[in-house]
């Protein structure tokens, strides 16, 4: 009997790991979006949940802001929580079944946001409940940025991986834009007081078709070749690296990453907040710009991702570091200047968005190739994670209380050129062939 040809087997084969390569991009980006989507609705909706949750009646306005932004603030203290516990999860029973769970915590808390009682109903419990809900959401997108990009980069075809690993920054945007897109129609087609009484809750009730569809995608995942072999019993007992070691790399991947956690949500969560606050702005015009801040850190993500395929990620991501860190306060005066011209304020906000992307595009990648396969879903989550809970949970709370204090405007461009200062220390220190070396 003949055998198969080989050209039509190696073709099956190939075939084969595109589909699988294309479920794990799909898979892991779906959670990151709704994930996303979520946090950005609570951010442009701050206003409005200040109002009926954290400020009883003859209550101050900056002061239930405040509130709101402490609870935002403290889901994000959640989050390395959350990244230790399923990032262990992860790595000793899979990337699939982890990130299954997640989404399942992920979409149950958001939805049940959207049904919540306010504190004209039920008094004092009414932030306690939010903020209970809010932790939930903190511990699941904790275990949530591990598992995508391990899922997303150990399943990337040999060159790509930063390509891979942008789509899901890429799905943080498109994320971001789906909650304003959602908020400023609300704002369009509804009035004021319907949105105020009930409007509002239709961003988090939509998440729950979101979820059973990100559900079903999950579970037709197939596991990592890369987590596969690492607990082949051919392969032996998995070896861990030492904690130490572990622990030093996920304190460097959090400093390379801080710039991106501070400037992004500064520039592209916060801002509505700020400028109806601070500049006076419509409700209408804040969300106008944060669309395009958001739509400029779209624009840039994935073409950075490509060309740190290339270049390298530390090239490209120093690149957006820098811009941020000089061009941070120009940008800022020229959205605050009234006799600017729109379309000038419009291309300002556009660029520091694009900037962001350009740490966001490799980010992902860049913190994959840092740790071992072992402890890769732990040690990524764990930097990101904690990055994430001081510069970006924070960001909306230290924004309004600085200005608040001081009075000067321009803290938000201080506060992410800083960040971002940092992070240029940090990626230095980063080897310029990592993307060109295979996963450990």
């Amino acid at each position: 009997m003949l055998s198969p040809a080989p050209g039509p087997v190696r073709s099956s084969v190939a075939e084969a790991r595109r589909a699988g390569s294309r479920r794990a991009l799909l898979g892991g980006c779906v959670g990151n979006f709704i994930e996303w989507y979520e946090f950005g609705v609570y951010g442009y909706l701050a206003t409005v949940i200040a109002a009926h949750f954290f400020t009883p009646e003859g209550g101050s306005e900056v002061e239930g802001l405040v509130k709101t932004y402490a609870s935002f603030a403290l889901a994000f203290f959640f989050r390395p929580v959350g990244a230790a516990v399923f990032g262990r999860l992860g790595d000793r029973i899979g990337r699939r079944p982890t990130l299954v769970l997640v989404i399942c915590l992920m979409t149950g808390a958001t939805a049940l946001i959207g049904v919540l009682p306010t504190y004209a109903s039920i008094g004092a419990a009414a932030p306690w409940l939010l903020t209970l809900l809010r932790i939930v959401q903190g511990l699941s997108a904790g275990g949530e940025f591990g598992g995508a990009v391990s899922v997303m980069t150990e399943s990337a075809p040999p060159g790509r991986r930063g390509r891979y690993g942008a789509w899901q920054s890429f799905t943080v945007s498109l994320g971001l834009l789906a909650g304003a897109g959602t908020t400023a129609l609300l704002a369009t087609v509804l009035t004021l007081s319907e949105l105020n009484a009930w409007g509002w809750r239709v961003p988090f009730l939509l998440t729950l078709p979101l979820g059973l569809a990100a559900l079903w995608l999950r579970v037709r995942l197939d596991e990592t070749p890369a987590f596969v072999s690492a607990v082949s019993p051919a392969a032996g007992p998995p070896r861990r690296p030492p904690a130490g070691e572990t622990v030093r790399a996920v304190a460097l991947g959090a400093g390379r990453v801080m710039g991106w956690s501070a400037a992004g949500y500064t520039f592209l969560v916060v801002l509505p907040s700020y400028l109806q606050h601070t500049l006076n702005a419509t409700f209408q015009q804040a969300l106008v710009a944060t669309v395009l801040a958001n739509l400029g850190f779209a624009a840039s993500i994935l073409p950075a991702g490509a060309v740190s395929d290339r270049l390298g990620r530390r090239t490209v991501m120093l690149a957006g570091a820098l811009l941020v860190a000089v061009l941070a306060l120009p940008l800022l005066n020229l959205v605050q200047d009234p006799g600017a011209p729109v379309y000038a304020k419009g291309a300002a906000l556009f660029a520091a968005g694009a900037a962001v992307g350009l740490m966001a595009g490799p980010g992902p990648a860049m913190l994959s190739e840092m740790f071992p396969t072992t402890v890769r879903y732990t040690g990524l989550g764990l930097a990101y994670a904690l990055s994430n809970a001081v510069f970006s949970g924070c960001a909306g709370l230290i924004i309004t209380r600085a200005v608040a204090w001081t009075g000067d405007a321009d803290i938000p461009a201080y506060y992410a050129a800083a960040a971002c200062a940092v992070s240029v220390a940090a990626l230095l220190t980063l080897r310029g062939d990592d993307h060109e070396r295979p996963l450990r």
